[in-house]
């Protein structure tokens, strides 16, 4: 195992301390940030009211993990500490077992294990977490320098980013990103 889990969860603390209104913490990280930028798993609704199921993905559609590992590897260059760096695992996701007793972060609405690695391993994260099988991206990430964060809630079709400028742009300019800029204090898209 690349990444492991921590016994301590204060890492996290940070996060707790920032003040951040909790949906906005949950969905784009602290309210600390130059810059914050929308990652689309897939496109925005297009009328209210419409569900996610609704929507026709092609068949090469890139899994919102691909989507998170690409955002987090450019993210990479945009931190002294890419050999360290924290990543949250949401206690509800059924596809991520646990290990028995690990002590969780409490975040607003969401209990989470926080493990540490380097930004690379991510590259590692379905070994590592979910038994080799598909699983869902972490719900937080952050290197030890707090230079940038990246949230992927269970509930939006979006991961939330906030970062300096040149890290936003770098992801709003990445070809094989679907990024959008984004206001965390401004109503953001959602699915019925």
């Amino acid at each position: 195992m690349r990444l492991t889990y921590c016994a301590d969860t204060s890492a996290a603390d940070w996060l707790l301390r920032s003040g951040t209104p909790d949906l906005q913490l949950i969905t784009f990280g602290p309210a600390t940030f130059d810059a914050y930028a929308r990652l689309r798993f897939i496109p925005d609704p297009l009328a209210p009211g419409q569900d996610e199921a609704d929507v026709e993905l092609p068949d090469v559609h890139p899994s919102d993990l691909a989507r998170a590992r690409r955002a987090l590897r450019l993210l990479a260059r945009f931190t002294s500490t890419p050999q360290e760096c924290y990543f949250c695992v949401w206690e509800g996701y059924s596809d991520i077992p646990l290990p028995p007793d690990v002590p969780l972060a409490e975040f607003p609405h969401r209990r989470c294990a926080v493990l540490r690695g380097a930004v690379a391993d991510i590259d590692a994260w379905e070994a590592d977490v979910g038994g080799g099988r598909p699983v869902a991206p972490p719900a937080f990430a952050w290197p030890a320098d707090r230079r940038w964060c990246l949230t992927a809630d269970v509930d939006p079709h979006w991961a939330g980013i906030g970062a300096g400028r040149a890290a936003i742009e770098a992801l709003l300019s990445d070809p094989g990103l679907d990024a959008v800029p984004a206001d965390p204090a401004e109503d953001q898209p959602w699915y019925g």
